[in-house]
């Protein structure tokens, strides 16, 4: 399967309790960290439920 890399580019101060669940679920501790994942239909619902805070690139 394909590679992407997800950064958080955005705070999770002020958001709801849902996006900073999502953005733990992926791996994000903090503004700035990245990891990559495999391409998956889950991933990407989770890149949707969060896609003003992250930037999502290929691998």
């Amino acid at each position: 399967m394909a590679q992407i890399k997800i950064t958080q580019t955005k705070s999770r101060i002020n958001c709801p309790a849902v996006q900073k669940r999502t953005l733990d679920a992926l791996g994000l501790k903090k503004m700035n960290h990245t990891v990559v994942k495999e391409d998956t239909p889950s991933i990407q619902g989770m890149i949707k439920k969060v896609h003003h805070l992250v930037e999502v690139t290929k691998a």
